[in-house]
């Protein structure tokens, strides 16, 4: 299995496709072992494509110890080193792209052009729905509150008038397949916590590079306006609505092609 050190812990790893270099940040509770993933879509057809699961998750090393939003970018800009990368086009997701607000911040030589998708910016500018707040919820508990708020479409009447759509939504959802291994939940614990501490709005007028905002429209955890003042407080930044919720970028086929055609683009 692919793992490199990387700013001092082992870092699980996956490297795919052709083309220009692209990193790949994933959201809350990311682990690459759950399909589809990025590797399953269309980006490898035009980027070579790095991804890793993030300190505390998956197949990379869990250290007992907080975590904090430097962590995570300084992990990555470790990553793009570890592999030759001096600089890669970025997407961050959700958690991702607070990470990748970060790395743009402390590592800006390193980020070319950056996608910040279905994300938030903490402080002023308004954070994401407070995950850490809900994390004694698990299984089918957990999926049936977050429905709603990942879709904000997805109401109790919605529910009642797609029933088996709803019910795959919660199986889904409960799915947990790696809960018991050792250090599973501590990790995941460490990225809740430093997910609540993220705050980069009065830092965002410093990030130079050519910056995409996208988000769904019915996002109830990375909300629309949000989005709207990240646009407004990043130099030149462009954002984009697409028709979905948190999962936007399933849920609208137009979305990923729009990325990839900003990432391409200068």
């Amino acid at each position: 299995m692919p793992r490199t050190r990387a700013n001092g812990i082992e870092v699980y790893f996956e490297r795919a496709g052709s083309g220009p270099p692209l990193l790949f940040i994933s959201g809350t509770g990311g682990d690459l072992r759950n399909k589809p993933n990025v590797f399953d879509g269309p980006l490898p057809k035009s980027f070579e494509v790095l991804a890793y699961d993030q300190r505390g998750l998956g197949r990379t090393e869990k250290p007992d110890l907080a975590y904090s939003m430097a962590h995570y970018a300084d992990d990555a800009a470790g990553l793009m080193e570890s592999q030759g990368w001096d600089q890669a086009s970025v997407i961050g997701v959700s958690f991702g792209g607070m990470v990748a607000q970060e790395l743009a911040l402390r590592h800006p030589d390193r980020v070319r052009r950056l996608v910040l998708a279905c994300t938030s910016p903490g402080g002023a500018g308004g954070a994401s729905f407070p995950f850490h707040e809900i994390e004694h919820l698990k299984g089918e508990a957990r999926a049936r509150h977050l429905i709603p708020i990942s879709d904000t479409r997805r109401s109790d009447e919605w529910a009642m008038a797609h029933p088996e759509t709803y019910a795959q939504l919660v199986e889904m959802g409960s799915a947990a397949p790696f809960a018991d291994e050792p250090g599973h939940a501590m990790g995941a614990h460490r990225q809740l916590e430093a997910r609540a501490a993220h705050d980069t709005w009065e830092r965002l007028p410093q990030i130079r590079c050519p910056v995409l905002i996208a988000a769904g429209r019915y996002d109830g955890i990375a909300l629309p306006e949000t989005q709207e003042r990240m646009a407004g407080r990043i130099p030149g930044a462009q954002l984009r609505l697409f028709e979905g919720g948190h999962l936007f970028m399933i849920q609208d086929r137009t979305a990923i092609p729009a990325m990839a055609e900003f990432l391409l683009g200068g």
